[in-house]
């Protein structure tokens, strides 16, 4: 059974992108603030946020107000996900295949603000 990655626009408090990768049993998470690359040459900063479960990779709607996450969730993009390098709080390389994101892709944990408490990654599409 292939892995998944998913891409949901949230328009949230603030206007954002949520990446799911499909990774040892569970959705690992970041938030982009803005537009995910689709190209070669676009670096975006992607938030580490906590895991979620499998069966968030199918929803879409209205997260009620007063909730964490207030507002409204729609899919961007999904497909399948090919994990080529993993390694926690380091790096992870994978590759897409998608409607908008397809390809060979990074995501690589900045150094800002120290290792432990860090969730700052750098996202990018690889050649």
């Amino acid at each position: 059974m292939p892995q998944i990655f998913v891409l949901q626009e949230h328009n949230a408090s603030h206007h954002h992108y949520d990446l799911r990768l499909e990774i040892d049993g569970v959705l690992k998470s970041f938030a982009l603030p803005k537009t995910p690359p689709t190209e070669h040459g676009i670096k975006r900063l992607a938030i580490q946020t906590e895991d979620h479960t499998l069966e968030y990779a199918d929803f879409e709607g209205e997260i009620p107000k007063g909730h964490y996450g207030a507002g409204t969730v729609t899919l961007w993009d999904r497909g399948e996900l090919v994990v080529e390098d993993f390694r926690e709080n380091e790096k992870i390389l994978f590759e897409l295949s998608g409607n908008k994101m397809q390809g060979r892709y990074a995501l690589i944990k900045t150094k800002i603000g120290g290792q432990k408490k860090n969730k700052n990654w750098l996202f990018f599409k690889r050649k």
